[in-house]
């Protein structure tokens, strides 16, 4: 549980409160409360999920979801189409930067060393000198992030979000996602639907994405925008629904069929993992041990938290000292969450598959190694001037929204006079962990211990 009784928290107990008087009451706004719809279903093949009701447009769902419910069984040649599209290099502006560029294939759809050379941490857009506001992900296991909702667990004061693709949940589905890096002028930065079609008549991709025969591209593809970028965003979907994007064959996955042992590092790694009073990682980068079903160690409960990783001051956007990445807040504004800046800071826990991989780490891509990466969570409340340094505590958190950092789970919570949870063998013990999580393709592809 996100335990995070800060400034922030303090306010979600209070529109919770205040938002179940008047749903009781009947004084609800529809502006905050709608018409609950019956049922979602937040994954493809997934099972209906019961809707309480809604905050602002995101369902409040009765249950907590359950990956091992989805079943996908996208169609083959939309599979096939969109493992072709995902390395087409005409679909940016200028030519030349594809899908695979920020999320490599050989390195579990990581960005490799060439996207990020020479770059703030972050990979390169299409453009010389452009490189994205925010690192790239992993794509394998993407296909288990269910959509935006609410849930409150028993022992929760307020209902919390969870779900939505990118780091702040502003795409619903694998197919909306696909959306932001084709239009994001620091990456693929292709302008509108309109100038996308444009460029895709010219350079000859729109004529043979309508004569496919896949559907849903057709020849409609060739003259309607919007057409074309849902057809798009329907075949990177398959592709990313495919069993080819959840191998689960890391070490850690035999241990959980077989029980054989991982080596005694990793096992303490893995204890300490678990720990809440230790690494209390589990507590976010959920995991289940004793389960033989791989999803149900995702290692990411979906949910949002406000870490306050440092600033990144190489980032072009830092340069403007009034800059701050805000994070869900403003996913919360457009959907009409009530009072929306108590997200300010909150970014969606990633899961950690093949995060040994990494060559960046954050969501700013501050920090270069998976060592210090643990260590940050170690020590970010006891030495803040290791992190932070002359920006002063919380650097890269708004003034006005520092409030809503976690300063309350482990081991985020101790003070400056106590001794950090994890010793250095400790943290040793916990990379060892972590590597485990490496996907059998890639183990080849690990740095050097």
């Amino acid at each position: 549980m996100r335990a995070a009784l800060t400034a922030g928290a303090r306010q979600r107990a209070r529109w919770f409160l205040a938002y179940t008087w008047a749903l009781a009451c009947g004084l609800c706004q529809p502006a905050a409360v709608q018409a609950a719809p019956d049922s979602v279903v937040l994954v493809a093949g997934g099972g209906a999920q019961k809707v309480l009701s809604t905050l602002g447009a995101s369902p409040l769902l009765a249950a907590k979801y359950d990956a091992t419910s989805a079943r996908f069984a996208p169609d083959p040649a939309l599979v096939a189409l969109g493992r072709r599209l995902f390395v087409e290099p005409r679909l940016s502006n200028p030519v030349g930067a594809s899908c695979a560029s920020c999320h490599d294939p050989a390195r579990a759809f990581l960005p490799s060393a060439q996207a990020l050379a020479g770059g703030p941490g972050t990979p390169r857009g299409s453009r010389p000198g452009e490189f994205s506001l925010r690192n790239a992900p992993s794509l394998l296991y993407v296909r288990y992030v269910p959509r935006r909702h609410f849930y409150q667990d028993d022992d929760a004061p307020y209902p919390s979000p969870f779900g939505g693709l990118m780091a702040d949940g502003r795409a619903d589905t694998l197919a909306e996602q696909a959306r932001g890096p084709l239009f994001d002028r620091h990456e693929m930065n292709n302008g509108n639907p309109r100038q996308l079609l444009q460029r895709l008549q010219r350079n000859g991709l729109a004529r043979e994405l309508a004569d496919s025969g896949v559907p849903p591209f057709g020849p409609a593809v060739l003259r309607e925008p919007e057409a074309l970028v849902r057809a798009l965003g329907a075949a990177f979907e398959a592709y990313l629904q495919s069993d080819e994007m959840a191998p689960f064959s890391s070490r850690f996955d035999a241990y959980l069929r077989t029980r054989q042992p991982l080596a005694p590092a990793e096992m303490r790694g893995l204890a300490l993992f678990k720990n809440p009073d230790k690494g209390n990682c589990a507590s976010c980068h959920a995991l289940s041990d004793t389960a033989s079903r791989p999803e149900r160690s995702l290692f990411t409960d979906f949910g949002y938290d406000a870490i306050a990783v440092p600033r990144n001051r190489a980032l072009a956007a830092n340069r403007q000292p009034g800059h701050f990445d805000h994070g869900l807040c403003a996913t919360a504004q457009a959907l009409r969450w009530p009072e929306p800046e108590q997200w300010c800071a909150y970014l969606r826990t990633p899961g950690l598959r093949n995060v040994a991989l990494r060559q960046s780490f954050m969501h700013n891509g501050v920090l270069h190694s998976l060592r210090d990466a643990v260590a940050f969570y170690n020590t970010r409340s006891i030495q803040p001037a290791k992190w932070y340094g002359p920006g002063g505590l919380f650097d890269d958190v708004a003034p006005a929204r520092r409030g809503n950092v976690n300063v309350n789970s482990p081991p985020m919570n101790r003070r400056p006079d106590q001794p950090p949870a994890l010793s250095e063998q400790d943290i040793d013990d916990l990379v060892a962990f972590l590597r485990s999580l490496t996907d059998a393709a890639y183990v080849a592809a690990l740095p050097p211990r």
